[in-house]
């Protein structure tokens, strides 16, 4: 596998690089047009072919002073021209390596490498752009670390056998149904602005007129009608981002690893071994869980893009696909009906937090204008909330994991194998030591963002025996 001498990504980098600085050259054409006059179109002309000139230049100097060497015992990437940067990379912390295809590359039939180390949000480092055969070069050498492989080594074939779990095309454009998306929205007030800095156009003054017009005809049906067109393109814009993104899912595994491929513009190729798994996540959405649709995402050790830093294994699946990657990852059954709920003491230290503030809201407000005591008639709200809270949220030590379940219109089911805990730890609020209460967390390596399998407000004497218990089985 050894191989000191210095490899360069593919050329079409440069090819690349300049079509991705293209829309800034074009934008600046205007403003140098509007100057034609004074220094004269030819000139213009030549500056632009001179700009475009030493933009390719700079954009392969830069490409000619990045190389990149696979050693026996490290990865390592020098770059820069003027200011040298050599990064070494331990192939023993290499804990995860992506192939991912954006649509450029694959015009030039390249890829972006992605390694993760797990020591941070970030990738270690990438390499952008390599052929796909190197691609799967570099990740295999960099997975069997000690087993030697040159460099014209043929890029193994994937046998084509049933897929682990697949979503075909009508099972896409479902998922995009619940995923509605106001994105729209924001694309165009964000080409607005940039329209207003280009060229003399006020769109606030335009949206004011139109703002004006739609209140001097105003009606329920034309409400309802701009209302159901808003609806409408929140339902096109999610299905739209959702066929972009889970294109042609498709979940292999095979020889300890699953191998996940997705993505319709930007194809990625991530394999994720299974020794690296640390938890399972099962989520189920408002709307589609209560219909029998869920989500299933893993916790690896050397984490992911995602802000979650987790792995989506099976974006939109049923119970029986959900137990079947379960079952592939040698990972337990969730055992809902063995777990046992939180501390009733839970329901008092919600509605308090959540309760009152509001009944202090509408108390106060309620001296200057009475008619929001009214308000005051919301104050069972977070009660009936502290109570359905609680009721989902339960918590087990079994055989091999610590299972945890929480969420009433989202709903979570983790599952924590023993040894992939991390650390425990004990927290108790300042209400939560007034009612004698208790929140056990557990940490896994690679965690990072929201959602994590806490246990929420148990008595404080069992909080300590479920972490000394926990400790004993980690």
């Amino acid at each position: 596998m050894s191989d000191d001498t210095p490899h360069r990504v593919h050329p079409g980098t440069i090819a690349i690089g300049l079509v991705k600085s293209a829309p800034s050259t074009l934008l600046a054409l205007p403003a140098m047009l509007a100057f034609g006059g004074e220094f004269g179109i030819g000139r213009v002309v030549l500056l632009t072919f001179a700009g475009i000139a030493a933009m390719a230049f700079f954009t392969w100097l830069g490409w000619w002073h990045l190389t990149y060497r696979l050693t026996d015992d490290e990865f390592v990437i020098e770059s820069g021209v003027l200011h040298r940067s050599r990064r070494s990379i331990p192939l023993e912390r290499v804990q995860d390596v992506s192939i991912e295809q954006k649509p450029l590359a694959r015009l030039f039939r390249l890829a972006l490498v992605r390694i993760e180390t797990g020591g941070g949000d970030k990738d270690e480092a990438t390499l952008d752009s390599v052929t796909l055969r190197e691609a799967h070069r570099l990740r295999l050498a960099l997975r069997r670390a000690s087993v030697a492989m040159p460099v014209e080594a043929p890029v193994p074939e994937v046998a084509e056998a049933e897929p682990l779990f697949a979503m075909p095309l009508e099972r896409v454009l479902l998922y995009g149904l619940f995923n509605f998306s106001l994105v729209w929205l924001a694309a165009i007030f964000a080409l607005l602005q940039t329209a207003d800095q280009v060229i003399a156009f006020d769109w606030k003054e335009l949206v004011g007129i139109a703002g004006r017009e739609v209140r001097s005809h105003l009606t329920v049906t034309a409400g309802l009608t701009v209302l159901a067109l808003a609806l409408v393109l929140g339902v096109v814009a999610g299905v739209a981002r959702t066929v972009t993104k889970e294109f042609g899912f498709r979940l292999d595994a095979q020889d300890g690893r699953f191998r996940r491929v997705r993505g319709l513009l930007t194809r990625s190729e991530v394999v994720i071994v299974k020794a690296r798994v640390q938890l399972a996540l099962v989520h189920r959405a408002p709307i589609s869980g209560r219909l029998g649709w869920q989500s299933l995402e893993f916790q690896t050790l050397g984490g992911s893009d995602d802000s979650s830093g987790r792995q989506e294994m099976a974006p939109f699946a049923r119970d029986d696909e959900i137990a079947k990657v379960i079952d592939a990852a040698e990972l337990p059954r969730f055992e809902a009906d063995a777990l046992t709920p939180v501390s009733r003491g839970h329901v008092l230290r919600v509605a308090l937090r959540h309760g009152l503030p509001v009944i202090l809201v509408f108390a106060v407000a309620g001296a200057f204008f009475p008619l929001l005591w009214l308000g005051l008639a919301l104050a069972p709200l977070p009660v009936g909330l502290a109570l359905l809270q609680r009721r989902y949220h339960r918590y087990g030590l079994r055989e091999t994991s610590a299972q945890v379940t929480r969420g009433v219109l989202s709903q979570r089911d983790w599952i924590v194998p023993y040894p992939a805990i991390q650390t425990i730890s004990v927290r108790r609020s300042w209400l939560q030591r007034r009612l004698g209460l208790a929140t056990v967390t557990i940490d896994t390596a690679g965690a990072k963002g929201l959602h994590r399998p806490d246990i929420a407000d148990v008595a404080t004497p069992i909080a300590a025996e479920l972490a000394q218990a926990l400790m004993a089985r980690a």
